[in-house]
């Protein structure tokens, strides 16, 4: 067990290192991390292999650690200052979110209706393609200090577009399984994991905002802040694993409700000084959590790459941008986001392989050989689309002209 710990904190020293080498030819240090997960995953060198990524520590320590990235959007969403954007997040979420299912979903079924494939799986890659991956863009954010109406638009988006993800995922594959396969999902399974996540980081925020509102040292804030965070992913444990048939809660989506919680209680002067403190800690876990993601992406896929991992990373393009552009013309959004907020909305790897992996053991009993397509068309797609998103996400930031007004506004 120590030797495997010691083979972790070796990636993670070497991701950070890679990190800031990168940054220094002017590309976000999360390419860095990511492209440090492949190498150093079990399809490469193996530093971090599979008797790292199957010990029984692992997947509890990442689901810590996605809570805690979560805090990265949940402390954004303050009432006070979404009020006025609300609407506009709203439908332009939606529209980019199904947009991208109906895009992606059409698309795929005029290919398998030419090939002879059944149609029932260009549904299942429209429900896999809307989700995205907002911890990629949220370290772009936090990297180089972010602010404007993209930044301001894509933080609360990156929440409720989970929740959209997550209900047209399970309620297509539900459908798809209740014609077709042994193992049945549950119809209540689609309100558990969208809901479930939320009503677990509100109660256990409201006990964090109580708490945490009062000012103290550096050292005690921190302390509190762990202890809350580690008693919401317990109690996101107890439900994933003894609860729910399958473990599939969303912990980013407990730590985004945590923290949105515990930020509408207190002052946010108190809040400044909460994420002041803890952020080594964040920082610490972006890296790992991006290194996650970068783990089971297997490089050797790019060059097996076939016509439907292309076709799959164009049609997912083509309705995220094109969704949110409908979005933020119909909701009169400023013309940066019109033009760049879709850009930063590529990222998908981590929850688009949760997702293969749930639509795989659907198939893999009634039909094994599309399941086979799902997982080779999805996982190839993984590792070219998130390295090519991760750069257009940075460049939409910076074309949108919000590098750095963080600091300008914080300065002012």
């Amino acid at each position: 067990m120590i030797l495997l710990i010691l083979r972790l904190l070796v990636a993670i020293a070497i991701a950070f290192i890679v990190g800031k080498l990168v940054s220094k030819i002017k590309l976000p240090a999360i390419l860095g991390w990511l492209l440090t997960g492949m190498i150093l995953g079990p399809h490469a060198f193996g530093v971090v292999n599979d008797a790292v990524l199957n010990a029984h520590w692992y997947e509890p320590i990442m689901h810590i650690l996605e809570c805690v990235v979560g805090l990265l959007i949940g402390t954004e969403l303050v009432w006070k200052k979404i009020k006025k954007s609300g609407k506009q997040i709203i439908i332009t979420t939606l529209t980019q979110s199904l947009g991208t299912f109906f895009v992606v979903s059409l698309v795929f079924g005029v290919v398998f209706y030419f090939v002879g494939f059944p149609i029932y799986l260009a549904f299942i890659f429209g429900g896999i393609a809307l989700a995205t991956a907002p911890a990629p863009a949220l370290s772009i954010v936090r990297e180089f200090k972010t602010d404007g109406p993209v930044t301001k638009t894509l933080i609360p988006m990156a929440a409720l577009d989970d929740m959209v993800g997550v209900i047209v995922f399970f309620s297509t594959i539900s459908i798809i399984s209740a014609n077709l396969s042994e193992q049945k999902l549950p119809a209540y399974m689609i309100l558990l994991v969208v809901l479930l996540p939320i009503i677990i980081g509100i109660v256990i925020g409201l006990l964090a905002g109580v708490v945490l509102k009062r000012e103290r040292s550096t050292k005690v804030t921190v302390l509190l802040l762990s202890a809350t965070i580690l008693i919401s992913a317990g109690v996101g444990f107890i439900f994933n694993d003894l609860v729910l048939p399958k473990p599939v809660l969303n912990f980013m989506l407990i730590g985004m409700a945590f923290s949105a919680t515990f930020s509408n209680m207190i002052s946010e002067e108190r809040l400044e000084q909460i994420m002041n403190s803890f952020n080594p800690i964040l920082g610490i876990s972006m890296i790992v959590v991006i290194l996650n993601l970068g783990t089971p992406l297997d490089y050797h896929l790019i060059l097996g790459a076939g016509l439907f991992t292309a076709i799959y990373i164009i049609s997912r393009a083509v309705g995220k941008y094109g969704g949110a552009l409908f979005g933020a013309v119909i909701t009169d959004s400023p013309e940066t986001v019109k033009k760049y907020l879709g850009l930063t909305l590529l990222p998908h790897s981590g929850v688009s392989l949760v997702f293969t992996g749930i639509a795989v053991s659907v198939l893999s009993g009634p039909a094994p050989e599309y399941a086979k397509v799902i997982q080779g068309t999805i996982a190839a797609a993984a590792v070219i689309n998130e390295v090519i998103a991760v750069i257009a996400s940075k460049k939409a930031f910076e074309w949108a002209g919000e590098f750095n007004k963080k600091e300008e506004i914080s300065n002012e």
